[in-house]
């Protein structure tokens, strides 16, 4: 199966759970997922650069979802946010690294760029999951 129908499996089903049984802030993490990359598919089919320089907007949208994560772990009460906001920097710092070493292979820069994308998608599913437990679990607790 394709990397990318996976892909898309996983951040329709977690940003979709999110969305539908999230609070705010995994309501909020799965809306600037999806708008993060519907933002880099667009990226990629007007710029093709293809990993081979450093990928401009690319570094735009990771440094916006950077930003909007942090955000989302200082405000937060949960800890998730924190896995999330770490991953994305991990992330982030792919750029880097292609900066430093502009001959780093477009595969490798690539693999390092994509990777994490996986289990910062899987941690919002979790955390949205864990949080409408509790959510069930306090209106349980108040009906009896």
């Amino acid at each position: 199966m394709p990397r990318f129908i996976i892909f898309w499996a996983i951040l329709l089903l977690s940003c979709g759970y999110a969305l539908w049984r999230g609070r705010k802030y995994e309501r909020i993490a799965a809306a600037v997922f999806l708008t993060a990359t519907i933002v880099s598919v667009a990226g990629h089919l007007f710029f093709r650069i293809r990993y081979a320089s450093i990928d401009v907007s690319e570094v735009a949208v990771d440094s916006g979802v950077l930003i909007a994560v942090v955000a989302i772990a200082l405000a937060s009460d949960r800890f998730w946010p924190l896995w999330v906001a770490g991953l994305q920097l991990v992330d982030s710092m792919a750029h880097l690294m292609k900066a430093i070493d502009v001959r780093l292979p477009a595969w490798g820069y690539a693999i390092a760029e994509r990777f994490w994308s996986y289990p910062i998608l899987i941690i919002l599913f979790v955390g949205a999951w864990r949080q409408h437990r509790r959510t069930q679990r306090e209106q349980e607790r108040i009906a009896t």
